[in-house]
């Protein structure tokens, strides 16, 4: 039986864990991404409505991205690797910048953690900018943290293409 840590993890601990969640999306190492998700993770990127509001319920408004479930991402994972995702070949070359990391809440054994970034995606001869702030819940028990919730604002008010797991 595994024991529970209750601990907690500072801001410089949050961010390391952050850069290293972006730096394995820049470097296309999938599995190591995947396995800083919870298998129920809520992983959501709302839609903005007609009054410029964020869609509050992914059940019942369009998203843009929306998984109730590792399982989705686990099959996003499976068909960029297999090149089963014309909307991925050839795989954007990523640069991920995070900033403006908080800690804005704590509870027994998890984290609410909020922070802005940006990424630069670059493909057929042409770099864009997507940018936003993003919402993790971070449960903190075991012995490295897992993301139990991801919802993801994108700021970005025209897309020119597809939005995917890499651009954010």
């Amino acid at each position: 039986m595994t024991a529970i840590l209750n601990r907690s993890l500072t801001r410089a601990e949050v961010e390391t864990f952050l850069y290293r969640e972006a730096r394995l999306l820049d470097d296309r190492q999938w599995d190591e991404w995947l396995a800083l998700y919870s298998p129920q993770v809520e992983y959501w990127m709302p839609a903005w409505d007609d009054d410029d509001q964020l869609v509050e319920d992914p059940q019942q408004h369009i998203s843009l991205i929306y998984y109730p479930s590792r399982d989705g991402l686990e099959d996003r994972v499976f068909r960029i690797k297999t090149e089963r995702s014309g909307a991925s070949m050839p795989e954007p070359r990523t640069s991920h910048n995070i900033a403006n990391v908080e800690i804005t809440a704590e509870r027994d054994g998890e984290l609410d953690v909020r922070f802005n970034w940006f990424t630069l995606s670059h493909r057929y001869k042409d770099t864009l900018t997507f940018f936003g702030t993003s919402y993790y819940g971070l449960d903190v028990r075991g012995a490295s943290p897992l993301i139990t919730r991801k919802k993801i604002v994108l700021k970005n008010d025209y897309i020119r293409q597809i939005i995917d797991i890499y651009h954010v």
